[in-house]
C-alpha cells in the first residue's frame, strides 16, 4: 500500500470511530484538522493551526463540564489541576497514539521522513484541531461525545494524575523557602532517533541538586526534579536532626 492509500485508509477508520461516537455525516474540516504546517507549506492547503486554537477552547469547556458534574465538592484549584491532567499535550498524544492518529496526518515530504508522526506536540495539536472540526460539524453535543472518548482512559485516574508533578512540587518547595525557582540545564543527549536519551541537571540557587535522564527533555527534567525532591527531603531531615542535637547539647545538664 502506497503512502496515499495508507493515509486514506487510516482516515477512513478514524471517521468511522467519530461517526460511532458523535453521529454520521460529513465533517467539512476533517482534512484541514489533519494537515500539518509542513504539508500546507508545500501544497498551499490550509493547516490545522486555526482549528487547534478553537479546539483547545472546546476541549477545555467539555472537560470542565465533565469534571464539575463528576466532582461537585472539588474546589477551583482541584478542578483546574484535574482539567490540566486530562487536556495536556501528553494526555492528548496518548489518546492519539491509541487510535492511530499519526497515520492520518498529512505531512510535508521532509517531515514525513522523520519522527513528526510520533511527536507529542504534533499529535496533541491534531487532536485539538479534530475536536474543533467535530464541534463545527456536530455541534456541542457531538463535541462532548467525542471528548469523552479522548479522556476516557484517564478520567477514572484524574485525581491521582492531578497531584502536582515533580517540577511543580520542587518549585513550590524552594519558593516557599524564599528561594528562586529551579532552573534546568541540558547536560547531554546520547543516541539517535527513537533511542535518544536526554540528561538534564536541575539547579537551585545556582547549585546543582540532581540529574535525571529520559527519552525526552521533559521526561529528563521530571526525573531530575523527582531526585531533587528526595535529596532535599533527606537534607531537611538531617538539618532538623542536627538542630535538635544542638539544642539538646545546649541545655544545662544535671549535676551528679
Amino acid at each position: 500500500m502506497n503512502e496515499v492509500d495508507s493515509l486514506a485508509s487510516a482516515r477512513e477508520a478514524l471517521l468511522a470511530r467519530i461517526a460511532a461516537l458523535a453521529g454520521s455525516g460529513p465533517i467539512a474540516q476533517f482534512e484541514e484538522a489533519l494537515t500539518h504546517a509542513s504539508f500546507a507549506n508545500e501544497t498551499g492547503a490550509p493547516n490545522n493551526q486555526r482549528l487547534e486554537f478553537l479546539g483547545d477552547a472546546v476541549l477545555g469547556l467539555c472537560v470542565s463540564e465533565m469534571l464539575a458534574e463528576r466532582y461537585a465538592s472539588a474546589d477551583e484549584g482541584q478542578l483546574t489541576r484535574m482539567r490540566s491532567a486530562l487536556v495536556n499535550a501528553d494526555a492528548l498524544a496518548s489518546w492519539a497514539e491509541g487510535v492511530g492518529l499519526g497515520a492520518c496526518i498529512a505531512l510535508g515530504r521532509g517531515a514525513s521522513l522523520g519522527t513528526e508522526r510520533q511527536q507529542t506536540n504534533v499529535l496533541a495539536d491534531a487532536t485539538e484541531a479534530l475536536v474543533a472540526a467535530v464541534y463545527e460539524a456536530r455541534g456541542l453535543q457531538g463535541a462532548r461525545a467525542f471528548v469523552r472518548d479522548v479522556v476516557a482512559n484517564r478520567i477514572d485516574r484524574v485525581e491521582e494524575l492531578a497531584t502536582p508533578d515533580p517540577k511543580s512540587a520542587l518549585q513550590e518547595r524552594v519558593q516557599a523557602e524564599g528561594r528562586a525557582a529551579p532552573t534546568y540545564k541540558l547536560v547531554q543527549v546520547r543516541g539517535a532517533g527513537h533511542h535518544q536519551v536526554f540528561e538534564v541537571e536541575v539547579l537551585v540557587d545556582g547549585r546543582s541538586v540532581a540529574r535525571g535522564e529520559g527519552h525526552s527533555k521533559r521526561l529528563a527534567e521530571r526525573a531530575a526534579a523527582t531526585t531533587a525532591l528526595e535529596r532535599l527531603a533527606v537534607e531537611s531531615t538531617t538539618d532538623a536532626e542536627r538542630e535538635q542535637r544542638e539544642q539538646e547539647d545546649a541545655q544545662p545538664r544535671g549535676q551528679d
